[in-house]
């Protein structure tokens, strides 16, 4: 049986794939070379999470990888009609960022109750100011995406006192339907965009939407940078529609240093590390190596995406 070839999208540091020495080929490609190098593979690791080349470089017809494994949650970067119409395997890193995120957004909502960034302010002009902050216990929460991410924070939330919702794109046991969304919207302190990035979902966070939330909610995106209308939310926060907002993630990453997203009023930015803890490369390394272990043994793979929907189907 001939050994199977792994070709690497690259990114620094690479994946740490020793436990599979022997037991497979590693090429390496890079956005320039990977077109020319994918119908001689078996497996694509795209180790390059934020790249693109994926959808620019799938073979049309004729060899192809017979699995794609994406080291991220979102696969939205990678899918093109080309690679969903195909027989191609696509897994994701479903499970590995869940907590760590659950635990950012947490941090987020008790530094907003707690008004942390104006503290932090007031500190560095060396001022005395005293203010009352607001409980947490007893608040509403909505969190947007019913995925394995949404419902980790929906219970590190719960944890905190806080009465919280899940909306996903059915309603379910323990989830609201996208019929119940404006509701939820109109009733929280703490809106969280968890969603998966798909056409239903983007640009769901728009004037309309946000005009409908409390003066006094906060809004937070984890989930991906284009469900959210950045000029609508930029216009909320300076109208004060909302008291305030946190993204993670954009619609152009890096977000360039001269975007107006840095200037506006009551944001918090932060550079796509709402999941990334230390050694989060290596539990994204280590988790390809057992997924390979189930390819290579003829079992069936987990964190299968369902490549229609743009997801992994829940339970």
């Amino acid at each position: 049986m001939s050994i199977p070839t792994l070709l690497v999208l690259d990114a620094d540091p690479l994946p740490r794939l020793g436990r599979l020495t022997g037991r497979v080929r590693v090429e390496h490609a890079d956005a320039s070379t990977l077109a020319e190098r994918l119908p001689s593979a078996d497996v694509l690791l795209v180790w390059d999470f934020a790249s693109h080349a994926v959808r620019e470089a799938w073979p049309g017809e004729g060899p192809r990888p017979r699995w794609v494994h994406t080291a991220s949650a979102g696969v939205d970067h990678l899918l093109c009609p080309e690679l969903a119409a195909s027989d191609t395997v696509v897994t994701n890193a479903r499970g590995v960022f869940d907590r760590p995120i659950a635990e950012y957004v947490a941090a987020l909502v008790l530094a907003f109750a707690k008004d942390l960034p104006r503290t932090l302010e007031l500190q560095r002009e060396r001022t005395w100011r005293h203010r009352e902050t607001r409980r947490v216990a007893g608040t509403r929460a909505v969190v947007v995406g019913s995925g394995p991410i949404g419902r980790a924070v929906a219970g590190t939330l719960e944890a905190l006192g806080v009465r919280t919702a899940l909306a996903g794109r059915t309603a379910r046991a323990g989830v609201h339907g996208p019929e119940d969304l404006d509701r939820l919207l109109a009733g929280a302190d703490w809106v969280i965009a968890a969603a998966p990035l798909t056409e239903e979902t983007r640009g769901m966070f728009d004037a309309r939407r946000f005009g409908m939330m409390r003066p006094s909610a906060y809004f937070v995106n984890i989930g991906r940078g284009q469900l959210v209308d950045e000029e609508a939310l930029a216009g909320a926060l300076r109208g004060r529609w909302i008291a305030g907002a946190a993204l993670d993630v954009f619609e152009t990453e890096p977000l360039p240093p001269d975007g107006p997203l840095w200037e506006v009023p009551g944001l918090v930015v932060s550079p796509h590390m709402s999941g990334d803890t230390v050694g989060w490369r290596d539990e994204l390394g280590a988790q390809f190596v057992e997924l390979f272990e189930l390819w290579a043994a003829g079992e069936p793979l987990v964190n299968v995406v369902d490549k229609q929907r743009g997801y992994v189907p829940g339970h």
